[in-house]
Protein backbone atom coordinates (compact mmCIF):
# COMPACT_ATOMS: atom_id res chain seq x y z
CA UNK A 1 0.00 0.00 0.00
CA UNK A 2 1.56 3.78 -1.20
CA UNK A 3 1.90 5.98 2.00
CA UNK A 4 -0.99 8.45 0.28
CA UNK A 5 -3.18 5.06 0.69
CA UNK A 6 -1.99 4.62 4.51
CA UNK A 7 -2.47 8.00 5.40
CA UNK A 8 -5.99 8.22 3.62
CA UNK A 9 -7.46 5.10 5.03
CA UNK A 10 -5.81 6.56 9.00
CA UNK A 11 -7.77 9.65 8.57
CA UNK A 12 -11.14 7.90 7.15
CA UNK A 13 -10.84 5.13 10.25
CA UNK A 14 -10.05 8.37 12.80
CA UNK A 15 -13.14 9.70 11.25
CA UNK A 16 -15.11 6.99 12.03
CA UNK A 17 -13.98 6.04 15.65
CA UNK A 18 -14.50 9.96 16.33
CA UNK A 19 -17.93 9.50 14.61
CA UNK A 20 -19.01 6.62 16.90
CA UNK A 21 -17.78 7.99 20.20
CA UNK A 22 -20.43 10.96 19.20
CA UNK A 23 -23.16 8.69 18.54
CA UNK A 24 -25.27 7.70 21.40
CA UNK A 25 -25.73 4.00 21.63
CA UNK A 26 -28.92 2.10 20.34
CA UNK A 27 -30.63 1.47 23.26
CA UNK A 28 -29.65 4.78 24.90
CA UNK A 29 -31.43 6.40 21.83
CA UNK A 30 -34.63 4.05 22.17
CA UNK A 31 -34.78 4.68 25.60
CA UNK A 32 -35.56 8.13 25.05
CA UNK A 33 -38.62 7.47 22.72
CA UNK A 34 -42.44 7.34 23.94
CA UNK A 35 -43.34 3.67 22.16
CA UNK A 36 -46.61 4.85 22.67
CA UNK A 37 -46.24 7.02 19.32
CA UNK A 38 -45.58 3.95 17.12
CA UNK A 39 -49.58 2.75 18.05
CA UNK A 40 -51.04 4.93 15.68
CA UNK A 41 -48.58 3.33 12.55
CA UNK A 42 -50.09 0.94 10.06
CA UNK A 43 -48.50 -0.93 7.06
CA UNK A 44 -49.71 -0.01 3.48
CA UNK A 45 -49.24 -1.17 0.44
CA UNK A 46 -46.91 0.76 -2.33
CA UNK A 47 -46.42 -1.65 -4.81
CA UNK A 48 -45.80 -3.54 -7.30
CA UNK A 49 -49.58 -2.58 -8.51
CA UNK A 50 -49.92 -4.99 -10.46
CA UNK A 51 -50.79 -8.66 -9.08
CA UNK A 52 -49.55 -12.42 -10.87
CA UNK A 53 -50.17 -15.02 -12.46
CA UNK A 54 -53.67 -16.27 -12.05
CA UNK A 55 -54.89 -20.33 -12.61
CA UNK A 56 -58.36 -20.11 -11.17
CA UNK A 57 -61.31 -18.12 -11.26
CA UNK A 58 -65.20 -18.19 -10.23
CA UNK A 59 -67.94 -16.40 -9.49
CA UNK A 60 -71.35 -16.30 -7.11
CA UNK A 61 -74.49 -16.26 -9.07
CA UNK A 62 -76.54 -14.80 -6.66
CA UNK A 63 -73.65 -11.70 -5.77
CA UNK A 64 -73.08 -10.44 -9.16
CA UNK A 65 -70.14 -8.02 -7.57
CA UNK A 66 -68.79 -11.25 -5.88
CA UNK A 67 -65.96 -13.26 -6.98
CA UNK A 68 -62.33 -15.76 -6.40
CA UNK A 69 -58.93 -15.79 -7.93
CA UNK A 70 -56.41 -18.31 -6.70
CA UNK A 71 -52.80 -17.46 -7.24
CA UNK A 72 -50.45 -19.68 -8.88
CA UNK A 73 -48.49 -19.63 -5.65
CA UNK A 74 -49.91 -16.75 -4.02
CA UNK A 75 -53.00 -18.29 -2.26
CA UNK A 76 -57.18 -17.39 -2.60
CA UNK A 77 -58.22 -13.60 -2.94
CA UNK A 78 -61.78 -12.63 -3.14
CA UNK A 79 -63.15 -9.02 -4.21
CA UNK A 80 -66.93 -8.31 -3.12
CA UNK A 81 -66.96 -5.09 -5.82
CA UNK A 82 -66.38 -6.58 -8.88
CA UNK A 83 -63.02 -6.35 -8.95
CA UNK A 84 -62.31 -2.61 -7.68
CA UNK A 85 -60.53 -4.20 -4.83
CA UNK A 86 -58.89 -7.82 -3.60
CA UNK A 87 -58.36 -9.00 0.11
CA UNK A 88 -56.10 -12.29 0.57
CA UNK A 89 -58.19 -15.00 2.63
CA UNK A 90 -55.91 -18.09 2.91
CA UNK A 91 -53.05 -15.80 4.32
CA UNK A 92 -52.02 -17.21 7.43
CA UNK A 93 -55.31 -19.60 7.24
CA UNK A 94 -54.57 -22.59 4.84
CA UNK A 95 -50.30 -23.35 4.75
CA UNK A 96 -50.21 -23.92 0.78
CA UNK A 97 -50.35 -21.00 -1.34
CA UNK A 98 -50.52 -23.01 -4.81
CA UNK A 99 -53.50 -22.94 -6.09
CA UNK A 100 -55.26 -25.16 -8.60
CA UNK A 101 -59.32 -24.77 -8.42
CA UNK A 102 -61.72 -22.84 -6.56
CA UNK A 103 -65.59 -23.53 -6.04
CA UNK A 104 -68.19 -22.38 -4.39
CA UNK A 105 -71.79 -24.09 -4.27
CA UNK A 106 -75.17 -23.24 -6.19
CA UNK A 107 -76.95 -24.42 -3.46
CA UNK A 108 -75.12 -21.89 -0.71
CA UNK A 109 -72.55 -19.66 -1.58
CA UNK A 110 -71.18 -19.39 1.84
CA UNK A 111 -69.44 -22.76 1.45
CA UNK A 112 -66.11 -22.88 -1.43
CA UNK A 113 -63.74 -25.83 -2.15
CA UNK A 114 -60.35 -24.95 -2.67
CA UNK A 115 -58.09 -27.75 -4.32
CA UNK A 116 -54.37 -26.63 -4.25
CA UNK A 117 -51.68 -27.10 -6.28
CA UNK A 118 -51.54 -25.46 -9.64
CA UNK A 119 -52.09 -27.26 -12.98
CA UNK A 120 -50.68 -25.31 -14.93
CA UNK A 121 -46.84 -27.82 -14.92
CA UNK A 122 -44.84 -25.58 -16.84
CA UNK A 123 -41.06 -25.27 -15.83
CA UNK A 124 -41.66 -24.22 -12.04
CA UNK A 125 -44.43 -25.35 -10.19
CA UNK A 126 -45.27 -25.06 -6.63
CA UNK A 127 -46.42 -28.10 -5.65
CA UNK A 128 -49.98 -28.61 -3.65
CA UNK A 129 -50.96 -30.38 -0.68
CA UNK A 130 -55.06 -31.33 -0.61
CA UNK A 131 -58.43 -29.59 -0.24
CA UNK A 132 -59.47 -27.22 1.97
CA UNK A 133 -63.31 -26.14 2.61
CA UNK A 134 -65.03 -22.78 3.98
CA UNK A 135 -68.37 -22.71 5.10
CA UNK A 136 -68.53 -18.80 5.98
CA UNK A 137 -67.48 -17.13 2.65
CA UNK A 138 -63.36 -17.63 3.26
CA UNK A 139 -63.89 -16.25 6.82
CA UNK A 140 -62.30 -19.73 7.69
CA UNK A 141 -61.05 -22.58 6.87
CA UNK A 142 -60.56 -26.34 6.98
CA UNK A 143 -58.27 -29.64 5.98
CA UNK A 144 -59.99 -31.89 3.65
CA UNK A 145 -57.45 -34.43 2.75
CA UNK A 146 -55.76 -35.46 -0.61
CA UNK A 147 -52.79 -34.18 0.59
CA UNK A 148 -50.83 -36.75 -1.45
CA UNK A 149 -52.74 -35.55 -4.98
CA UNK A 150 -50.28 -33.03 -5.46
CA UNK A 151 -51.61 -30.49 -8.90
CA UNK A 152 -55.68 -30.49 -8.62
CA UNK A 153 -57.16 -29.64 -12.40
CA UNK A 154 -61.03 -29.07 -11.37
CA UNK A 155 -63.20 -28.97 -8.50
CA UNK A 156 -67.37 -29.55 -9.03
CA UNK A 157 -70.08 -29.84 -6.34
CA UNK A 158 -73.64 -31.17 -7.27
CA UNK A 159 -75.41 -28.25 -7.65
CA UNK A 160 -78.17 -29.10 -4.82
CA UNK A 161 -75.85 -30.93 -2.51
CA UNK A 162 -72.93 -29.50 -1.07
CA UNK A 163 -71.87 -32.60 0.98
CA UNK A 164 -71.22 -33.93 -2.73
CA UNK A 165 -67.73 -33.11 -4.67
CA UNK A 166 -65.56 -34.27 -7.32
CA UNK A 167 -61.96 -33.07 -7.54
CA UNK A 168 -59.33 -34.02 -10.78
CA UNK A 169 -56.26 -35.00 -9.40
CA UNK A 170 -53.06 -34.55 -12.18
CA UNK A 171 -50.98 -36.16 -9.12
CA UNK A 172 -47.69 -35.16 -7.63
CA UNK A 173 -46.14 -33.46 -10.99
CA UNK A 174 -42.21 -34.65 -9.80
CA UNK A 175 -42.54 -38.60 -9.59
CA UNK A 176 -45.12 -41.22 -9.88
CA UNK A 177 -48.04 -41.74 -7.47
CA UNK A 178 -50.90 -43.88 -6.86
CA UNK A 179 -52.52 -40.32 -5.69
CA UNK A 180 -54.05 -39.81 -9.14
CA UNK A 181 -57.24 -39.57 -11.23
CA UNK A 182 -60.86 -38.63 -10.19
CA UNK A 183 -61.87 -38.67 -6.44
CA UNK A 184 -65.68 -38.14 -4.46
CA UNK A 185 -66.93 -37.25 -1.17
CA UNK A 186 -70.61 -37.92 -0.23
CA UNK A 187 -69.98 -35.91 3.59
CA UNK A 188 -68.63 -32.97 2.53
CA UNK A 189 -65.08 -34.25 2.31
CA UNK A 190 -64.73 -35.97 5.16
CA UNK A 191 -64.14 -39.08 3.71
CA UNK A 192 -62.59 -39.64 -0.16
CA UNK A 193 -63.32 -42.06 -2.47
CA UNK A 194 -61.09 -42.96 -5.55
CA UNK A 195 -63.63 -43.72 -8.18
CA UNK A 196 -61.17 -43.23 -11.52
CA UNK A 197 -57.78 -44.45 -11.86
CA UNK A 198 -55.55 -45.12 -15.03
CA UNK A 199 -51.93 -45.57 -13.72
CA UNK A 200 -49.30 -44.11 -11.47
CA UNK A 201 -48.41 -41.35 -14.09
CA UNK A 202 -52.20 -40.59 -15.30
CA UNK A 203 -54.24 -37.89 -13.51
CA UNK A 204 -57.61 -35.87 -14.04
CA UNK A 205 -57.15 -32.88 -15.99
CA UNK A 206 -60.14 -31.75 -15.67
CA UNK A 207 -64.28 -32.84 -14.89
CA UNK A 208 -67.45 -30.85 -15.71
CA UNK A 209 -71.29 -32.29 -14.73
CA UNK A 210 -74.14 -32.24 -17.10
CA UNK A 211 -76.39 -29.16 -15.78
CA UNK A 212 -79.31 -31.08 -16.66
CA UNK A 213 -78.74 -34.45 -14.60
CA UNK A 214 -75.86 -34.38 -12.10
CA UNK A 215 -74.90 -37.68 -12.13
CA UNK A 216 -73.79 -37.56 -16.04
CA UNK A 217 -70.09 -36.54 -15.41
CA UNK A 218 -67.71 -35.99 -17.57
CA UNK A 219 -63.61 -36.14 -17.06
CA UNK A 220 -60.48 -36.17 -19.28
CA UNK A 221 -57.36 -37.92 -17.99
CA UNK A 222 -53.98 -36.58 -18.94
CA UNK A 223 -50.53 -38.07 -18.64
CA UNK A 224 -48.54 -34.62 -17.19
CA UNK A 225 -45.14 -35.10 -15.17
CA UNK A 226 -42.56 -32.14 -14.72
CA UNK A 227 -38.83 -33.72 -14.79
CA UNK A 228 -35.65 -31.70 -14.33
CA UNK A 229 -35.18 -32.07 -17.97
CA UNK A 230 -37.95 -32.50 -19.26
CA UNK A 231 -42.12 -31.24 -19.69
CA UNK A 232 -43.84 -34.30 -20.04
CA UNK A 233 -47.30 -34.05 -21.52
CA UNK A 234 -49.23 -36.73 -22.87
CA UNK A 235 -48.79 -40.58 -23.67
CA UNK A 236 -51.12 -43.40 -25.08
CA UNK A 237 -53.26 -43.54 -21.88
CA UNK A 238 -55.56 -41.32 -21.18
CA UNK A 239 -58.72 -39.50 -22.61
CA UNK A 240 -61.90 -38.63 -22.41
CA UNK A 241 -64.17 -40.36 -19.58
CA UNK A 242 -68.20 -40.71 -19.10
CA UNK A 243 -70.12 -41.57 -16.09
CA UNK A 244 -73.83 -41.92 -15.90
CA UNK A 245 -74.49 -42.62 -12.43
CA UNK A 246 -72.38 -39.78 -10.38
CA UNK A 247 -69.22 -41.11 -11.02
CA UNK A 248 -69.33 -44.31 -9.67
CA UNK A 249 -68.30 -45.96 -12.48
CA UNK A 250 -66.44 -44.31 -15.97
CA UNK A 251 -65.83 -45.70 -19.40
CA UNK A 252 -63.75 -44.12 -21.92
CA UNK A 253 -65.25 -42.43 -25.01
CA UNK A 254 -63.36 -42.34 -28.27
CA UNK A 255 -65.71 -41.48 -31.13
CA UNK A 256 -64.66 -38.77 -33.20
CA UNK A 257 -61.42 -38.02 -30.60
CA UNK A 258 -57.79 -38.23 -30.80
CA UNK A 259 -56.67 -41.93 -30.18
CA UNK A 260 -52.89 -41.58 -30.55
CA UNK A 261 -50.45 -39.40 -28.03
CA UNK A 262 -53.38 -38.02 -26.01
CA UNK A 263 -52.37 -34.86 -23.79
CA UNK A 264 -53.90 -32.55 -21.64
CA UNK A 265 -57.61 -31.05 -22.17
CA UNK A 266 -60.41 -28.42 -20.87
CA UNK A 267 -63.69 -29.44 -21.07
CA UNK A 268 -66.70 -27.20 -21.19
CA UNK A 269 -70.55 -27.68 -21.10
CA UNK A 270 -73.80 -25.01 -21.07
CA UNK A 271 -76.82 -24.93 -19.94
CA UNK A 272 -78.41 -24.28 -22.53
CA UNK A 273 -77.53 -27.42 -24.27
CA UNK A 274 -77.07 -29.71 -21.33
CA UNK A 275 -76.23 -32.34 -23.88
CA UNK A 276 -73.19 -30.55 -25.68
CA UNK A 277 -69.75 -31.14 -24.40
CA UNK A 278 -66.85 -29.09 -25.87
CA UNK A 279 -63.19 -30.61 -25.30
CA UNK A 280 -60.20 -28.18 -26.05
CA UNK A 281 -57.78 -31.55 -26.94
CA UNK A 282 -53.59 -31.59 -27.00
CA UNK A 283 -53.00 -34.38 -29.14
CA UNK A 284 -50.67 -35.34 -31.82
CA UNK A 285 -52.06 -35.74 -34.30
CA UNK A 286 -55.56 -33.99 -34.09
CA UNK A 287 -55.28 -31.20 -31.66
CA UNK A 288 -57.70 -29.10 -31.86
CA UNK A 289 -61.63 -27.98 -30.33
CA UNK A 290 -63.84 -30.94 -30.35
CA UNK A 291 -67.68 -30.21 -29.63
CA UNK A 292 -70.56 -33.40 -28.86
CA UNK A 293 -73.88 -32.74 -29.13
CA UNK A 294 -74.70 -36.61 -27.39
CA UNK A 295 -73.71 -35.99 -23.99
CA UNK A 296 -70.42 -37.17 -25.22
CA UNK A 297 -70.83 -40.39 -27.18
CA UNK A 298 -70.12 -38.71 -30.23
CA UNK A 299 -67.55 -36.14 -31.15
CA UNK A 300 -66.59 -33.84 -34.07
CA UNK A 301 -63.13 -31.97 -35.01
CA UNK A 302 -65.22 -28.17 -34.63
CA UNK A 303 -61.49 -26.07 -34.88
CA UNK A 304 -57.86 -26.98 -35.45
CA UNK A 305 -57.08 -23.53 -34.99
CA UNK A 306 -53.19 -23.66 -33.61
CA UNK A 307 -53.50 -20.83 -31.57
CA UNK A 308 -56.03 -22.25 -29.09
CA UNK A 309 -53.47 -24.90 -28.28
CA UNK A 310 -50.47 -23.50 -28.05
CA UNK A 311 -48.26 -24.55 -24.91
CA UNK A 312 -51.01 -26.93 -24.01
CA UNK A 313 -49.63 -28.23 -20.89
CA UNK A 314 -49.61 -24.68 -19.53
CA UNK A 315 -52.86 -23.33 -21.39
CA UNK A 316 -55.83 -24.93 -22.75
CA UNK A 317 -58.34 -22.70 -21.42
CA UNK A 318 -61.71 -22.93 -22.01
CA UNK A 319 -65.30 -21.90 -21.44
CA UNK A 320 -68.75 -21.47 -22.75
CA UNK A 321 -71.84 -19.43 -22.24
CA UNK A 322 -74.32 -21.05 -19.89
CA UNK A 323 -77.08 -18.68 -21.46
CA UNK A 324 -75.64 -19.33 -25.00
CA UNK A 325 -74.02 -22.79 -25.67
CA UNK A 326 -73.24 -21.30 -29.24
CA UNK A 327 -70.69 -18.82 -27.15
CA UNK A 328 -67.48 -20.20 -26.04
CA UNK A 329 -64.29 -18.87 -24.77
CA UNK A 330 -60.53 -20.14 -25.11
CA UNK A 331 -57.01 -18.83 -24.36
CA UNK A 332 -53.77 -19.43 -24.80
CA UNK A 333 -51.02 -16.88 -25.13
CA UNK A 334 -54.33 -14.26 -26.69
CA UNK A 335 -58.00 -15.22 -25.66
CA UNK A 336 -60.27 -16.35 -28.59
CA UNK A 337 -64.18 -15.69 -28.53
CA UNK A 338 -66.18 -17.97 -31.25
CA UNK A 339 -70.03 -16.96 -31.45
CA UNK A 340 -70.76 -19.95 -34.27
CA UNK A 341 -70.42 -23.09 -31.55
CA UNK A 342 -66.25 -23.16 -32.13
CA UNK A 343 -65.96 -23.03 -35.90
CA UNK A 344 -64.27 -19.51 -35.99
CA UNK A 345 -62.77 -17.57 -33.81
CA UNK A 346 -61.77 -13.74 -33.12
CA UNK A 347 -59.20 -12.25 -30.71
CA UNK A 348 -60.41 -10.60 -27.80
CA UNK A 349 -58.39 -7.96 -26.12
CA UNK A 350 -57.57 -8.70 -22.21
CA UNK A 351 -55.48 -6.61 -20.13
CA UNK A 352 -52.42 -9.33 -19.93
CA UNK A 353 -51.21 -12.18 -21.91
CA UNK A 354 -50.87 -15.61 -21.05
CA UNK A 355 -54.67 -16.51 -19.77
CA UNK A 356 -55.53 -19.26 -17.60
CA UNK A 357 -59.16 -19.46 -17.01
CA UNK A 358 -62.51 -18.13 -17.13
CA UNK A 359 -65.91 -18.38 -15.44
CA UNK A 360 -69.13 -17.43 -16.81
CA UNK A 361 -72.06 -16.50 -14.78
CA UNK A 362 -74.91 -19.03 -15.39
CA UNK A 363 -77.70 -15.72 -14.53
CA UNK A 364 -76.28 -13.46 -17.02
CA UNK A 365 -73.59 -14.26 -20.07
CA UNK A 366 -72.35 -11.13 -20.27
CA UNK A 367 -70.72 -11.47 -16.77
CA UNK A 368 -67.37 -13.40 -16.73
CA UNK A 369 -63.95 -13.33 -14.82
CA UNK A 370 -61.05 -14.21 -16.63
CA UNK A 371 -57.50 -14.97 -15.58
CA UNK A 372 -54.05 -14.51 -16.70
CA UNK A 373 -50.49 -13.93 -15.77
CA UNK A 374 -51.46 -10.11 -14.62
CA UNK A 375 -54.21 -10.99 -12.68
CA UNK A 376 -57.87 -11.50 -12.85
CA UNK A 377 -60.36 -9.22 -14.82
CA UNK A 378 -64.03 -8.84 -14.25
CA UNK A 379 -66.42 -8.02 -17.16
CA UNK A 380 -69.87 -6.94 -17.45
CA UNK A 381 -70.18 -7.00 -20.71
CA UNK A 382 -69.18 -9.80 -22.29
CA UNK A 383 -65.74 -9.13 -22.42
CA UNK A 384 -65.64 -5.79 -24.64
CA UNK A 385 -64.37 -3.86 -21.38
CA UNK A 386 -62.79 -5.36 -17.94
CA UNK A 387 -61.81 -4.29 -14.18
CA UNK A 388 -58.40 -3.11 -13.67
CA UNK A 389 -55.51 -5.02 -12.55
CA UNK A 390 -53.30 -2.52 -10.94
CA UNK A 391 -54.59 -2.98 -7.97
Amino acid sequence: MSVRACVTATIFLSAGVALAAQTPAPTAMMASVDTSLFHGLRYRNVGPPRGGRVTTVTGVPSQPKTFYMGVASGGLFKTTDAGASWMPITDGKVPVASTGSVAVAESDPNIVYLGTGSDDIRSNVSIGRGVYKSTDAGNTWSFLGLYDVGQIGAVRIHPTNPNIVWVAAIGNPFKNNAERGVFKTTDGGKTWRKVLFLSDSVGAADIELNPSNPDIVYAWMWHGLRKPWAIISGGREGGFYKSTDGGEHFTKVTGGLPTELIGKANLAVSAAKPDRVYALVEAKPGGGLYRSDDAGQSWKLMSNFGQLITRPFYYVTLGVDPTNADVLFAGAENFYKSVDGGANWTTVRTPHGDNHDIWISPKNGQTMIQANDGGANISNDGGRTWSTQMN
